[in-house]
């Protein structure tokens, strides 16, 4: 069954090639500014998109204040987010391919 352009599969499927392409043949595109509401980390991006990814995928912006999440840095030209009163890295790379928070693992049952 094709997917219909615009569908969220397209998009999961692009995010996945562009996040292959920017591992593996250099950074093209950053990241230009990041903002927060109650739920939502919005990045906006060198070519014009905006991500909004909730902050469940994070437990440790999730859990951080408004001031620690607003003391972030880009690290590698934009191609990543680095907050160091949390200890908290997520790469641009990740986040278009729809990856959360790498550092938990999967219990037997959820797998």
């Amino acid at each position: 069954m094709d997917s219909a352009p615009g569908s969220f599969d397209n998009w999961q499927k692009s995010s996945s090639s562009t996040a292959r392409r920017l591992k593996g043949h250099g950074m093209s595109i950053s990241a230009k500014s990041l903002r927060f509401d109650d739920s939502t980390m919005w990045v906006e991006l060198s070519d014009g998109r905006t991500l909004g990814i909730p902050l469940a995928w994070f437990p440790r912006l999730l859990r951080a204040t408004p001031g620690q999440r607003s003391r972030f840095e880009f690290s590698g030209g934009g191609s990543g987010l680095h907050w160091p009163d949390i200890d908290e890295d997520i790469s641009l790379a990740g986040l278009l391919a729809g990856r959360g928070d790498q550092t938990r693992k999967v219990s037997k049952a959820a797998e």
